[in-house]
């Protein structure tokens, strides 16, 4: 029988007796997976093949019994827990050397009420899930924009995709959550029952619990959309650029765009003599009524000649797809983020020039125009407190070979300091790094909210057995 050892609330390592971890084997429908066992390294494996962290014991809930289940055998043990959705997070914050994960990836189900416009989704679920499940009646859900992303880590920290400028983040839409908590037991959380982890819950990470299921507020979207996609190459960026501005400023809630500095792709729309060159590309997706979408679009296909344009009407489940080759699985990442208030010529010149050095073509520096719904939501009503930029920088670090790890990450963070001087402060938590100067992120991102999560988290969770992505540590 394995004798484990397992990593405990205060850092260091708790045996388990083999009696004990029969007795949870026993509780489950699902696997307890260990060193040594056949599936253990393609069950430790994540997205992001940087991450390479061999924890203790990965426990397959099947459902909400299996995860109450683990989370007493964690408390009995004072053991730290970590939860895994779609191990889509750049940091690979789901594994821990030594850790007890639970991995919610065979919970997938999403249920949707079409009359209600509302839709539950369970823990593991990915955005491909979801959308598949809402587009049949003509609904989505504003998550993200990979297919492949978990439901649960990207809404847990915000949630940026194609309908934050008409509908919010993703965590602006959330009515509901089912959350086992530290005792072991399932709660809801809303506007109506325990409201103040619902307000924690809505930003806060997975700090408070295992989140086994959400329900999101649809909205109407599709079947089809229309995308603005026109490459301009990086020399034209100080003229594109401020027309970019200019264009988002005056654009409906219905069209959200990202300007991508990056590399023109080898597809046969552009020509051969650009293909993997630095470009700028103008990615825009565009929800509102079908027929007036070219329209809207148009202006971002005219700041000059592009080199390519491949603009066009989408299904909303391709255009939630569009973007999934180029983050493929075992890849290797490592994303920053800054929030802007200004996007003039100093800046556009510090984007080029560091475009221009990339070590790793596949990287990119992404303009993401925020705005609209995402600011009408005040700055205490989730722990995000950073609602007001009009851009968020997501700095994307992107490459095949392990031995040029340094070299892209060194690029990632050089990219950040250059643009710290333009912000006024706070980071995208989904784009953390590797969550280095934790303190600095996390009063970055939630500002004078955070003490409130410290005071929810020492009611829920006092002993601190989940650590999320984060670690927000209970008041004193």
């Amino acid at each position: 029988m394995d004798r484990l050892q397992l990593k405990n609330t205060e850092g260091g390592l708790t045996p388990i007796p083999p009696e004990a971890l029969l007795d949870l084997r026993n509780d489950l429908r699902g696997e307890v997976i260990t060193a040594g066992e056949a599936a253990y390294d393609a069950r430790r494996a994540v997205w992001n093949g940087l991450i390479d962290r061999k924890p203790g014991a990965l426990i397959r809930c099947t459902g909400v019994a299996d995860v109450m289940a683990a989370v007493r055998f964690a408390r009995r043990h004072h053991l730290a827990v970590f939860a895994k959705g779609g191990g889509h997070h750049v940091a690979g914050a789901c594994l821990a050397d030594n850790g007890l994960t639970l991995d919610l990836a065979p919970m997938r189900h999403v249920a949707v009420d079409p009359e209600r416009r509302t839709a539950w989704v369970q823990g593991g679920a990915t955005l491909g899930d979801l959308d598949h499940e809402t587009q049949a009646f003509g609904l989505a859900a504003p998550v993200g924009v990979v297919s492949a992303t978990g439901v649960a880590g990207l809404t847990l920290h915000g949630g940026m995709g194609w309908l934050l400028r008409r509908h919010g983040l993703s965590v602006d839409n959330l009515l509901s959550v089912a959350i086992v908590t530290a005792d072991g037991r399932l709660a809801k959380a809303n506007h109506h029952r325990n409201a103040d982890l619902f307000w924690a819950l809505r930003g806060g990470g997975g700090n408070f619990g295992v989140a086994t299921a959400f329900e999101f507020r649809l909205h109407p979207v599709g079947p089809r959309v229309w995308m603005a996609v026109p490459i301009y190459p990086l020399d034209r960026a100080a003229e594109v650029l401020p027309a970019f501005h200019e264009v988002m400023r005056a654009a409906p809630d219905d069209l959200m765009a990202i300007a991508v500095f990056w590399s023109a792709p080898e597809v046969p729309e552009v020509p051969a003599r650009y293909h993997g060159t630095p470009v700028v590309i103008l990615l825009a997706c565009y929800t509102g009524p079908f027929e007036k979408g070219e329209e809207h679009i148009a202006p971002l296909r005219r700041m000059g000649t592009p080199i390519a344009d491949l603009s066009g009407p989408r299904r909303w489940t391709d255009a939630q797809k569009f973007l999934d080759a180029d983050y493929p699985d075992g890849a290797f990442y490592y994303w920053k983020s800054v929030f802007l208030d200004r996007l003039d010529a100093e800046v556009v010149k510090v984007l080029a020039q560091h475009t221009a050095a990339r070590p790793s073509p596949l990287s990119s520096i992404d303009v993401w125009s925020l705005g609209r719904a995402m600011g009408r939501v005040g700055a205490g009503e989730t722990p995000l407190f950073r609602r007001d930029a009009p851009y968020m920088i997501g700095i994307e670090a992107n490459w095949q070979a392990r031995s040029a790890a340094e070299a892209n990450i060194a690029w990632a963070r050089a990219v950040f300091e250059d643009l710290r001087p333009f912000s006024r402060g706070g980071e995208y938590l989904n784009f953390p790094g590797f969550l280095e100067d934790q303190d600095r992120l996390l009063r970055g991102a939630y500002g004078p909210n955070l003490q409130r999560l410290r005071a929810v988290k020492a009611q829920y969770d006092p002993g601190n057995l989940f650590r999320g992505a984060l670690n927000i540590s209970p008041a004193d």
